[in-house]
């Protein structure tokens, strides 16, 4: 499980899957940053791990604050699903 931030929108919401540098992840949470006041585009701040940390993401067994925090440009991150419910 990792801390993501997307430098634009590529489209996703909470239960995306994506692909990211030949890596799968799903989107447990997605956060929408800088809209109004902020950067020139918006950042879409993400908590994104595998199916098999849904369990952990669902019952908070992490620290938000130690996870390893990854950036990337929305045109980097290849959309697999959308959206979708949290489920394994």
């Amino acid at each position: 499980m990792k801390h993501l931030i997307i430098h634009g929108d590529p489209g996703i919401r909470k239960g995306a899957v994506i692909e990211l540098h030949g890596e799968e992840w799903l989107c447990f949470s997605v956060a929408r940053q800088g809209e109004y006041h902020g950067p020139e585009r918006v950042q879409l701040w993400c908590v994104v791990g595998t199916p098999e940390e849904t369990g952990d993401f669902e019952r908070r067994n992490f620290v938000p604050m130690h996870l390893d925090v990854d950036t990337a440009d929305a045109d980097e991150v290849e959309v697999v699903r959308p959206k979708g419910e949290l489920t394994v």
